[in-house]
């Protein structure tokens, strides 16, 4: 669940975007994993679904080794974009703050930081995803 004040925007990496809409500073919690409020399901649920569902699902969710299940944030977290030189520090269980962020920046994190075999499971080539963050 997000604890900060965020908003939706187009982004210059990649379709929406997550961007702050007040300023977060560094080591702020931003987004905490709440198994009443995210959706998770196991391997073996997410088989059943219908293809094109599934991999809509995947598309936005991380998959957690520790209770082995894939995770779909409910809020506009599941937007945030991927990159090598993030502004979020991301664990599978919360995300902070590694330096100060302004209202209207971009969050961003490294999917491989949550799940380290993110682009192995979906069969994309990471080279695809490999964003860096200008201006730090």
């Amino acid at each position: 669940m997000l604890k900060v004040k965020t908003k939706l925007q187009m982004s210059h990496i990649h379709g929406i975007g997550l961007f702050a809409d007040q300023f977060i500073p560094k080591g702020t919690i931003t987004w905490e994993y709440d198994p009443h409020f995210d959706i998770s399901y196991t391997e073996q649920e997410l088989k059943k679904l219908p293809k094109w569902t599934k991999e809509q699902f995947l598309k936005y969710s991380y998959f957690d080794e520790k209770i082995k299940k894939y995770i779909l944030c409910a809020d506009d977290q599941r937007f945030i974009n991927h990159s090598i030189d993030p502004n979020i520090l991301s664990t599978p269980n919360f995300d902070k703050a590694g330096k100060d962020i302004q209202p209207g920046e971009e969050l961003v994190c490294n999917y491989k930081d949550y799940e380290s075999d993110w682009f192995e499971r979906r069969g994309i080539d990471e080279k695809d995803f490999t964003y860096i963050v200008k201006g730090k």
